[in-house]
């Protein structure tokens, strides 16, 4: 029989204005010195100021890094290492989408790990020994949930690679979702972002890992997003908003704990070598990979037919397949997401590259369907 394992963070909150509850939780834990991680153009859409004016309230202490990009670096990474050290703060507070969080990750594992300053040696399952810096992460996209997850992602930028970094200790203490700090998203990242959670619902779902519990959390997600994700985007409208931050935080609880599959696979090379925003990718590929690896889960598309109210009655395994892949990609077109990698400037010429990269990250072991280099190639040639 097979042991599952299940590992979340300790505390969340959820709804409009949750951030108010930051500074109640600071004090509880004796924290007086926050570094505050963020991004440059959150920093002048003014969002990070909503959560130093609760901080403000109560006199806790803060230093804000921000240089942090789409796709942060191993010296970005570095560099806010040298900046804790510097400011001798005791907890970080990592206010952003999945770029600045994975960011606070990786700075809190190393001040507890030095061993590991490297950053790229934290590649893989890693083997860290002291749980990271207590991290609060504030989200402030609905789509990447590594807010709850123990999963972690820096560009190399000396080998043009991704490193994918799975460690149980860097899980943030607490999660904060609030989102009045995601209504502000502009459209084109609001769809990549909910999309992205779309994919990491789907990929949980169906990899090799899944079980029931994580089943039942991808399910949920996948039918909240479809019922929530348009309006969200296209109307703004602060219930669906709502919804959405509550369903990628049910996708990430789910995932984090069983993997992922080649959509992340083909991905990330993609942001490594053209900084290409992830949840962009993800939306793009999602369609040509699902469709490929439906035939090896006929059953489990057929139940995400249903959970997003298609009618699934008296079809064959190929319409099954292609009826929920159509649903997704009708979605995605909708959203206005692009649906060819040369749309988005990837050339030709690097599809080999690509392919190998892709082969050779950690999430293609999880991929329900039996995979080859070769069979990448093919399907970033039919994405192109």
């Amino acid at each position: 029989m097979t042991i599952n394992r299940m590992i979340l963070n300790e505390t969340s909150y959820f709804g409009p204005g949750a951030r108010e509850k930051l500074a109640t939780e600071c004090i509880s834990r004796g924290y007086t010195k926050a570094m505050i991680v963020t991004d440059e153009t959150l920093k002048a859409a003014g969002i990070p100021q909503k959560i130093l004016d609760v901080l403000d309230t109560e006199f806790i202490s803060y230093e804000i890094f921000s240089d942090i990009k789409p796709n942060p670096t191993v010296t970005c990474v570095k560099n806010g290492v040298e900046m804790f050290k510097k400011v001798n703060a005791d907890c970080i507070i990592a206010v952003g989408g999945g770029s600045v969080i994975d960011t606070a990750k990786a700075i809190g594992i190393i001040i507890k790990n030095p061993e590991f300053t490297d950053v790229v040696s934290l590649a893989g399952v890693s083997n860290t020994k002291n749980r990271s810096v207590p991290i609060i992460a504030i989200p402030t996209t609905a789509g990447t949930a590594a807010e709850v997850t123990i999963n972690y992602v820096i560009t190399d930028e000396e080998s043009v690679n991704k490193l994918v970094c799975v460690d149980p200790l860097d899980i943030p203490i607490i999660s904060i979702v609030d989102t009045e700090l995601m209504a502000g998203m502009p459209k084109n990242i609001a769809a990549w972002t909910g999309l992205d959670a779309l994919t990491h619902a789907i990929e949980g779902y169906i990899t090799k890992a899944a079980w029931d519990m994580t089943d039942m959390m991808h399910l949920k997600a996948i039918e909240m997003i479809f019922k929530n994700l348009e309006k969200a985007v296209q109307e703004k409208d602060m219930e669906a908003i709502n919804n959405m931050g509550v369903a990628q935080y049910i996708a990430g609880m789910g995932f984090s704990n069983v993997g992922l599959g080649i959509v992340h696979s083909m991905a990330h090379p993609l942001g490594a070598i053209y900084d290409t925003p992830h949840g962009l990718a993800n939306a793009l590929l999602l369609p040509y990979v699902m469709e490929w690896n439906g035939e090896v889960c006929v059953e489990k598309i057929e139940k995400i037919g249903n959970v997003i109210g298609l009618d699934m009655n008296a079809l064959t395994k190929e319409e099954i397949i292609r009826k929920v892949v159509s649903a997704v990609r009708e979605l995605s077109i909708r959203l206005e997401v692009p649906q060819h990698l040369s749309e988005i400037g990837v050339l030709k010429e690097d599809l080999n590259t690509l392919a190998k990269k892709a082969f050779q990250d950690p999430c293609t072991g999880g991929n329900p369907r039996k995979v080859t280099e070769n069979d990448i190639l093919k399907l970033y040639e039919k994405a192109f």
